[in-house]
């Protein structure tokens, strides 16, 4: 892309300065253009009118200058092109422009964030640095005195909090979803932190970047050890309860100790909380929550990235391309974005989808946006009328007559060799009705009842710990059942394909998100 921006006096938004915001790993080249002046300038947001402590206050779109016939649209679009976004909600000048969710997920539940835990995880480390409680050039292995640590030399004693919150502590890490996924093996250890803490060293700290979950998790037993409390105590007192947030959940480790890489779920507009947070430079009501140094140290690069890398602060994303702007991001969808020359915040959750899937359409959007537009009750209620759209089931649809082998397998235990999935047993009910219902056990967990839409709409359940989840599936030929388990509030939709014949089935997994998975056998119990 080559070009100039021309600016008129309005302050109009063009689209295409903001392509390369949206994506963090697709970032178009941006620096041959002359950026808008008043986007460069370093003006800080306004405070809003209301603090949303209780609650966040809606605005039409247009009082904030958005077209509402755009968003509309653009929220029919993506429905209509199955795009696995569960969430959108806009906030600019302190009012929800746009909240709307997408069918599966109601809006009504908490959602696993993901990756945006570790936003939030060094945003813990900044409340109690600014406390006292912790200084960011304490050494990593102080805080761990009663263990014995492997690989243990001079580079690792230097590793420091600033290295952990920045992701430059040079451990040995293989990124999350790369052959060799060190995440995927910390969890597969009985002692998640000793895993984490007898990680090699590669790299002198401090000197690149490496996007690594298994330091990062460090922070939480850092922040315990420091404080005295645990990680989601410690949130609760300094960080949730004062901006209202009350409805979380936050999953632990073997050890009891609170996942600092992930894990975290929190509802959307709770979600936006934190980004104003961030925006009003970590100011809420009449209460500094974190100091003003923090949020700027927060979001400047600590280190050079690779070339594939946009810049990383402190748990945050920054876009260079655009000053100022940065985000929150966790896989299959989770974003909080911040714009604070547009006094703006951008929140989505998600199934599976990456950002760029919707980005024409926000540039859109966003291309058209003004300080304030006129009023525009026609698109105002074409809004609503997506938005009641968007959130509604497919239509229920005819149910085929039963194989004859559903009703042979019916009731019958399978048991699997080991495989990656952890799936240990199932058991399918059917009978000609439009709902079948099942039982599947995974290594370490209680048995899952499953309730089955044979006729396309998911039938939703609450796990052990609270997280919504649904499931549907359909027989594709005689001998085959195909079983779609939608944890709809934990980022993960997996389609598990039953093959069975005489004795055994074969079971082949694949993530609607990211493809193939594992291949394994069973056999009837």
């Amino acid at each position: 892309m080559q070009g100039t921006i021309k600016v008129k006096k309005t302050k109009k938004v063009d689209a295409r300065l903001i392509a390369g915001v949206l994506a963090l790993g697709i970032v178009v080249v941006l620096v041959a253009f002359v950026v808008i002046p008043w986007l460069r300038e370093a003006r800080r947001p306004t405070a809003p009118a209301y603090w949303p402590t209780a609650g966040w206050q809606s605005s039409t779109p247009e009082a904030q200058g958005i077209d509402s016939a755009l968003l509309a649209d653009a929220l029919l679009a993506w429905r209509q092109q199955n795009v696995q976004i569960h969430s959108l909600q806009i906030v600019r000048n302190g009012y929800m422009v746009a909240d709307a969710t997408f069918y599966p997920y109601d809006g009504q539940t908490i959602h696993d964030v993901a990756s945006v835990t570790k936003s939030v995880m060094t945003t813990l480390i900044g409340i109690a640095a600014d406390q006292g409680k912790l200084d960011l050039d304490d050494k990593m292995v102080s805080f761990f005195p009663d263990r014995t640590i492997a690989n243990l030399d001079a580079r690792k004693e230097a590793i420091t909090v600033r290295h952990l919150v920045s992701m430059t502590s040079g451990l040995q890490c293989v990124r999350d979803g790369m052959e060799g996924d060190t995440t995927l093996e910390m969890h597969r250890s009985p002692d998640r932190v000793q895993f984490a803490l007898d990680l090699p060293v590669a790299y002198e700290p401090g000197s690149q970047f490496i996007y690594c979950s298994a330091a990062i998790s460090l922070l939480s037993p850092i922040l315990q050890q420091a404080t005295g409390m645990t990680t989601l105590a410690f949130a609760q007192e300094y960080l949730f309860e004062p901006l209202g947030i009350h409805d979380v959940l936050w999953e632990t480790d073997p050890q009891g100790y609170y996942v600092g890489h992930g894990d975290l779920s929190l509802h959307p507009h709770d979600m936006a909380k934190l980004g104003l947070l961030f925006l009003q430079e970590g100011r809420w009501e009449d209460r500094q929550i974190i100091s003003r140094r923090w949020v700027k140290e927060a979001r400047i690069a600590q280190s050079e990235t690779p070339s594939e890398e946009n810049p990383y602060g402190y748990g945050w994303w920054l876009t260079p391309e655009l000053e100022g702007v940065y985000q929150a991001m966790g896989r299959n969808g989770q974003n909080i974005y911040i714009f604070p020359s547009w006094n703006m915040l951008l929140i989505t959750t998600g199934g599976g989808f990456e950002i760029d899937e919707i980005g024409e359409s926000l540039l859109e959007i966003i291309g058209a946006m003004e300080e304030t537009l006129p009023d525009n009750p026609a698109g105002v209620a074409h809004l609503e009328e997506a938005a009641a759209a968007i959130a509604q089931p497919p239509a229920a649809s005819p149910v085929a007559p039963l194989p004859d082998i559903a009703r042979t397998i019916s009731g019958q235990t399978y048991v699997f060799e080991s495989n990656l999935l952890g799936l240990e047993s199932a058991v399918f009910d059917f009978d000609d009705s439009a709902e079948a219902t099942g039982q599947v056990k995974a290594a370490g967990n209680p048995t899952i009842p499953l309730s089955i839409g044979l006729d396309g709409v998911y039938r939703f359940r609450f796990d052990e710990v609270g997280r919504l989840v649904a499931a549907r599936g359909s027989w594709t030929n005689s001998q085959t059942f195909v079983l779609e388990y939608n944890s709809v509030t934990a980022n993960d939709q997996l389609i598990l394909q039953f093959h069975f014949q005489d004795n055994r089935v074969e079971v082949t997994v694949s993530d609607a998100y990211s493809g193939t998975g594992p291949k394994f056998e069973g056999r009837l119990q």
